[in-house]
């Protein structure tokens, strides 16, 4: 198996250049694609009644699944200079069966794996973190044929994904502030319920959880703006670097004659 050191501020770098040339706003687009997640988020949050409230965060989830993959799709055709309007958020209603499914053994597998421990486990995370660009690619294959695929495309390129995704780390945890602060002021409360009979408040910084997470929520989509379209469009960078160098995914070449593909080889790292 061939692969090639990626140049992450090259990729970052292109891509910025790629998002500010797209035919529909990226900035539009995302904050459709973030509006939306926070509709449904707040939705759940409402409903807490027993078997219904499962029913309708497991439906949350699968919608959450949809938008993602509709979300990559617009990134896709940013990178090959096509326009997607933004009803593309939606067309992974297409092929939602093999998305629910793959979604599903991705974290099985990722379960299963951890098990042994964590670092296993997040090796499985990057050994099957193409196989969901595969299928969004080509929804006519079989989910264990995408997985098998980013098996093998993910052979060099692990830790390059885990530098990639530690570049980003510094947005995420700026996104995720706020909820942060939440959990670990409700965690303290808790705290105090506990040992000091301190009963839980109703309000948080002096608001109901429901306004809390819209205002979360509204954080979150602004923080996203300025650093989602590039992470989604530098990791499809990745995606087409893999694919190019295996041989394997939806246009690339095969593999040139002997070079080693690797099937076998010990999963490690690389």
């Amino acid at each position: 198996m061939m692969f090639e050191q990626i140049d992450r501020q090259k990729c970052k770098w292109e891509a910025a250049e790629l998002l500010r040339e797209a035919q529909v706003s990226p900035k539009a687009m995302t904050a459709l694609y973030m509006g939306l997640l926070i509709l449904l988020n707040l939705f759940s949050s409402l409903v807490d009644t027993g078997f219904f409230s499962i029913f309708i965060s497991i439906l949350v989830s699968l919608m959450s699944s949809v938008l993602a993959a509709g979300f990559t799709l617009y990134c896709m055709a940013v990178r090959r200079g096509e326009r997607a309007e933004y009803l593309t958020l939606f067309d992974g209603f297409s092929f939602v069966g093999k998305l629910i499914v793959l979604d599903i053994l991705i974290g099985v597998f990722i379960f299963l794996w951890s098990l042994l421990f964590v670092v296993p486990g997040i090796i499985a995370a990057y050994r099957y973190s193409f196989a969901l660009y595969n299928l969004y690619e080509n929804p006519g294959i079989g989910v264990m044929e995408a997985l098998e695929m980013s098996k093998r495309q993910t052979l060099g390129y692990k830790s390059q994904l885990f530098m990639l995704d530690l570049s980003y780390i510094g947005w995420n945890l700026l996104a995720s502030f706020p909820t942060l602060l939440l959990i670990y002021q409700m965690n303290r409360d808790l705290t105090m319920q506990m040992f000091y009979g301190i009963p839980s408040p109703e309000t948080y910084f002096g608001l109901p959880i429901f306004v809390l997470n819209a205002l979360f929520g509204l954080w979150q989509l602004l923080v996203a703006l300025f650093y989602l379209p590039n992470a989604v469009c530098v990791r499809l960078a990745y995606f087409e670097t893999a694919k190019r160098t295996s041989g394997i995914g939806e246009g690339a070449a095969p593999a040139q004659s002997g070079t080693w593909d690797g099937w076998n080889a010990p999963d490690g790292l690389n």
